[in-house]
C-alpha cells in the first residue's frame, strides 16, 4: 500500500492492522467486516448524513437513490443524494456501491461499473446487470 508523506513523497508501507484485518476479512467473504472500521471525513453536513446512511445498508442488499434520499429525510433531493454518494471519500467503508437505480439497474460508480457489479455479487446482492453498449465497439 502506498502512503504520501509531505517530507518523503510517496513511500511503500504495510497498511495499519486496524485496516488490513477488516479488509482481508471482507474480501475473504465476511461481507460485514468493514462495518467495524471507524472513519471520519470532511464534507458538508448533508454529505456526511448521506455517507452515514450508506453504512446502514446491510451487505447483500441495495437501496435506490430515492430510498436513500427518503432515509436521510430529504425525499425530493434524489439528485443531491446522488452527488453526495458520488463524492464519498471512503467508498468501501461507507458502501456507496450498494446504491442502484430505481429500476434495479446499476448506475454510476467512481471505480467503474465492473467493480460495482463485482462488489455487489461478492456480497450476494440482487441487481439488474448493465446492458452492453453495442455501439461503442469499433468495427
Amino acid at each position: 500500500m502506498l502512503f504520501r508523506s509531505a517530507a518523503a513523497g510517496v513511500a511503500e508501507a504495510p497498511p495499519p492492522a486496524a485496516l488490513a484485518e477488516p479488509f482481508a476479512a471482507y474480501f475473504d467473504g465476511q461481507t460485514d467486516a468493514l462495518a467495524k472500521v471507524p472513519w471520519a471525513t470532511g464534507g458538508t453536513a448533508f454529505q456526511q448524513a448521506v455517507w452515514r446512511a450508506l453504512c446502514e445498508i446491510p451487505a447483500g442488499q441495495t437501496w435506490s437513490y430515492g430510498q436513500l434520499a427518503a432515509h436521510v429525510g430529504a425525499p425530493k433531493a434524489v439528485r443531491a443524494v446522488g452527488l453526495a454518494n458520488g463524492s464519498n471519500p471512503v467508498g468501501l467503508v461507507a458502501p456507496c456501491h450498494r446504491v442502484i437505480g430505481a429500476s434495479g439497474a446499476l448506475t454510476g460508480y467512481g471505480g467503474g461499473l465492473d467493480r460495482k457489479q463485482w462488489l455487489l455479487r461478492h456480497e450476494g446482492a440482487s441487481f439488474r446487470a448493465p446492458v452492453p453498449d453495442l455501439f461503442s465497439a469499433a468495427p
